[in-house]
């Protein structure tokens, strides 16, 4: 990462630029760097915050779906940012789904980009074999569309992470409260504009996903990114930063 972690009153971000906030959420095994060519994108132009979720931090009686947001709230006024656009990737665009179900006051625009919330795939449908380092390669290939993008670092990554006792607990007791918090009854509640960018070969939360936020959601639009998986700003970035960027100038500078 060319960006340096910041470390304020117990939050941990990367900060750039200045302008209306932007506030980007990663998602359970992602790491910072993914978002890397959204904030070179939108830099110039936006105040660009990416705070760390404390998934390995939070107690683990209390981890979930839930306190991961409170504690993005809680981000966004220790920064007094006012109203924010959220962007989130998988678990991210959960957590962002939380925030602004319970503090649509605060957000200005919503863009979830695979996003759980409705269903998701973890894994391909079963949790890795922690020994396995083929096996966690494969399952981190399974989330794009071209295996490529899963470079060795990434499965190192990943490998380490699976393969912590502590963590992998962690990553349990988050996937199954993620499973657990289905949103459906309360999607329409979501008044605010909605942008659903979404890779056509998602295969952890396939097509038909969007398709049913974009139904539920009543002021969302959908936009589909070719051969691209799980993480379009990682495996697309250049299509996923133009349909942000055109989301924005509609919202932003009406």
């Amino acid at each position: 990462m060319k960006y340096e972690v910041i470390e304020e009153d117990g939050f941990n971000f990367i900060e750039a630029g200045e302008g209306e906030p932007l506030v980007l959420l990663h998602g359970l095994m992602g790491e910072l760097s993914n978002w890397e060519p959204a904030i070179d994108f939108f830099k110039d132009r936006y105040h660009v915050l990416v705070p760390i979720l404390p998934i390995y931090e939070l107690p683990l009686l209390t981890l979930g779906v839930k306190s991961l947001s409170k504690y993005v709230h809680k981000f966004i006024k220790f920064k007094k940012l006012g109203q924010v656009v959220l962007v989130g990737n998988s678990l991210g665009g959960h957590v962002g789904l939380v925030v602004t179900a319970a503090h649509q006051e605060i957000v200005k625009a919503l863009v979830l980009t695979g996003s759980s919330g409705l269903y998701e795939n973890a894994f391909g449908g079963s949790f890795p074999r922690r020994e396995s380092y083929d096996y966690i390669r494969e399952k981190v290939e399974f989330t794009f569309y071209d295996p490529a993008i899963a470079t060795k670092e990434l499965v190192d990554e990943v490998y380490k992470s699976v393969n912590e006792r502590s963590r992998v607990i962690r990553i349990l007791a988050l996937a199954k409260s993620a499973i657990r918090h289905n949103m459906a009854k309360e999607l329409s509640k979501i008044t605010i504009p909605v942008s659903l960018i979404w890779g056509r070969q998602d295969k952890v939360t396939p097509p038909e996903v969007a398709e049913e936020f974009h139904q539920l959601l009543p002021n969302s639009e959908l936009n589909w990114v070719d051969k691209c998986g799980h993480a379009p700003m990682m495996e697309q970035p250049e299509v996923f930063n133009e349909y942000l960027n055109t989301f924005l100038n509609r919202i932003l500078l009406k």
